[in-house]
């Protein structure tokens, strides 16, 4: 039997959805589609804030999945989880007088629950991706952004400080696909342990030196500090509990290839906070034999890859057309689960006229275990004599995990865009032994 998400935001969802169907003929007025804001200008007094330096944000994405078929449980369901967002950005300049400086604030709130976590995956040992991207990081509010920014010499060097998460400077991603493993900084999704994105904040530093027009190079230094994961912590501004620093360094070359735009990024981050090995103790032996500690390393470090490229484009509008995209990163054997992650994919923007405003989305990855954590997990059921898969005792052993998404993005005002998509999961979690999975789902991302 199907199970309806239980959420107090389902009624406002549909209620958002609907609202995107009301004709109006003002961009200024509530619910007008060619209005950037569900609830239009405020009388006027939204633009004249802006005016003064006031940008404020109001957001809302609330997220649906069902396991239509496979998965760990066959028992059907349908979990919705999602975020309000509240945030003002504040043009320094204009309200202070201070030169090419701005101020970001936001608040974030979560809820909900995700299909992933027991009918997707076997919750022994969870899963790699999401299919409800959204979810996440506790049910809780969260301080997500609270920084300043300056710029220096024209322009040529940003300077960045305050509270904010590394994917949304390193390694960043757009976030229109539903499934987590094609959704923002993709190291976050593996390391996240050290590597917070939104919306975790923690303290941190961001250099950027604009080499030219069309390329930059970037450092940052991150406060590592895993009580900011906690849902009691969200707005918790102490350095309490910080265990080292997590380093990124990048560049990012952003062409325009036959007048086409493109981004290309390269990276790498180094953590100097202990790490815990995946297989061994002390002594070089499998810890799960001798039953001592695991080892500890000293640092952690990983790098990625990533590019985006428009390939074509209608001759009317240059955002219409075919976008290509992939990304990859590699993770340190010794103290990480996930050694390597690829993912490519499309998006086609505007593929008929008479919806020049909505895209087509299809995208695959693969997730792929450290052999180390892999020999781990079979050497921990060989101490506990335990070759049942059905045992409540045995740890399942994880190996590769690939994911699909197909999402049509139906843009039903300038404030509104729904993702209806399909999700296919095979070896989820990285478990062969649970049945391959089909998702469906539903993405609504809101402005008001």
């Amino acid at each position: 039997m199907l199970q309806l998400p239980n959420t107090r935001y389902t009624g406002l969802a549909l209620a958002t959805l609907l609202g995107g169907l009301a004709p109006t003929t003002s961009a200024h007025e509530m619910f007008a589609k060619d209005s950037p804001w569900m609830f239009g200008d405020w009388g006027g007094t939204r633009s004249e804030l802006l005016e003064k330096g006031y940008d404020f944000t109001l957001g809302y994405t609330g997220e649906m999945g069902s396991n239509l078929h496979g998965g760990y449980s066959h028992d059907r369901a349908a979990r919705y989880s999602d975020q309000f967002t509240f945030g003002v950005n504040m043009d320094l300049q204009k309200i202070l007088g201070w030169h090419d400086t701005e101020f970001q604030l936001t608040v974030t709130e979560r809820h909900g629950d995700n299909i992933s976590n027991d009918r997707i995956n076997d919750p022994r040992v969870g899963g790699f991706t999401s299919a409800q991207e959204v979810w996440g990081r506790g049910e809780t509010w969260r301080l997500t952004q609270m920084w300043i920014k300056q710029k220096y010499f024209d322009g040529a060097l940003d300077v960045k400080f305050g509270r904010f998460g590394e994917g949304e400077d390193f390694n960043s991603f757009p976030c229109d696909f539903q499934n987590l493993a094609f959704c923002g900084s993709q190291v976050g999704n593996w390391v996240g342990g050290i590597w917070y994105n939104w919306p975790v904040s923690q303290w941190a530093l961001r250099v950027r030196y604009n080499l030219n027009d069309q390329l930059y190079a970037q450092v940052g230094v991150f406060e590592q500090n895993p009580s900011n994961l906690e849902s009691g912590n969200g707005f918790k501004l102490s350095g309490s509990g910080t265990q080292g620093a997590v380093m990124p360094v990048e560049l990012v070359w952003s062409p325009r290839i036959n007048d086409l735009k493109g981004e290309y990024r390269a990276g790498y981050y180094y953590s100097n906070a202990k790490a815990q090995d995946v297989l061994k103790d002390s002594n070089g032996q499998p810890a799960a034999i001798s039953g001592a500690a695991y080892r500890s390393s000293s640092s952690k470090h990983g790098m990625w890859l990533g590019a985006q490229q428009q390939v074509t484009a209608q001759a009317s509008d240059q955002s219409r057309g075919l976008s290509l995209f992939a990304n990859a990163t590699v993770h340190d054997k010794k103290t990480n689960a996930i050694d390597n992650y690829v993912q490519a994919g499309l998006v086609y923007k505007g593929p008929f006229d008479a919806r020049a405003k909505d895209d087509i989305g299809f995208a695959l990855a693969r997730v792929h275990v450290n052999p180390g954590y892999r020999k781990n997990a079979r050497l921990h059921n060989q101490v506990a004599q335990l070759d049942d898969y059905d045992n409540p005792g045995y740890l399942p052993v994880q190996d590769t995990e690939y994911s699909a998404e197909l999402y049509y993005g139906i843009h039903l005002a300038n404030w509104l865009t729904v993702r209806p998509n399909l999700q296919y999961i095979r070896h989820p979690g990285g478990v062969s032994r649970v049945d391959d999975a089909l998702i469906g789902g539903l993405k609504i991302q809101s402005s008001f």
